[in-house]
């Protein structure tokens, strides 16, 4: 019983600390461009990186 004591506020600490990171992140604006970065991958550069002898 007295473990509850600690693990209840305990809990409730870790899930309002994830609740404020994810708040700051929808408010920063992580989640705007979902597609960008899955197609991002797709285009070619235009400089490759150039090789190194083996």
């Amino acid at each position: 019983m007295n473990s509850l004591l600690f693990l209840i506020p305990a809990a409730l600490l870790l899930g309002g600390l994830g609740l404020g990171a994810f708040l700051w992140a929808v408010r920063d604006g992580q989640f705007e461009d979902l597609e960008g970065s899955a197609t991002r991958i797709l285009y070619e550069d235009d400089d490759p990186l150039p090789r190194r002898p083996l």
